[in-house]
């Protein structure tokens, strides 16, 4: 099981052995487990591997957390190329930072879940017919579904 939450500035991920990834949604820094991961390397601690990849000097995060590849994107500004679309692989949940620009980026990833963040958010989900409602947490108690991308929309 994974949960989705968002308190203060922090986008929490939090698995089923209470191993956390924060997302700080003002500064974009990451921390796996409370140890800072904004360095390009590749990690593993508390039985999450990480891999940190640097591309047009900003940082990507792609995460494999209890069978579920998570990717997080804090830019939008970028060239999609193939070498950083590679990184963009069989994605179940795809957390990105929303704006404008960012489109072209989703539409380039085939993610089964995504989890918006910024102030634009709520026009990318209303551009997609995705009328959500803000929730306080999302658990993902089950295998998400092949065919269809899910959308959360956290408060």
């Amino acid at each position: 099981m994974l949960e989705f939450t968002n308190k203060w500035s922090d986008l929490i991920i939090k698995n089923s052995d209470k191993k956390e990834i924060i997302l700080n949604k003002e500064t974009f820094e990451v921390l796996l487990d409370w140890f800072d991961v904004t360095f390009p390397w590749e990690y593993e601690k508390s039985w999450i591997l990480l891999e940190v990849k640097e591309y047009n000097e900003k940082l990507f995060y792609s995460f494999q957390n209890e069978w579920n590849h998570i990717v997080i994107i804090t830019h939008d500004n970028f060239e999609l190329k193939e070498e950083i679309l590679t990184f963009f692989w069989d994605v179940d949940i795809l957390i990105i930072i929303w704006t404008k620009d960012a489109a072209k980026v989703f539409e380039n990833i085939e993610a089964k879940m995504v989890i918006p963040f910024w102030e634009g958010k709520e026009i990318f989900l209303n551009t997609l017919w995705q009328h959500k409602e803000e929730e306080e947490s999302f658990k993902l108690k089950s295998e998400l579904d092949w065919e269809t991308t899910e959308f959360v929309n956290l408060k």
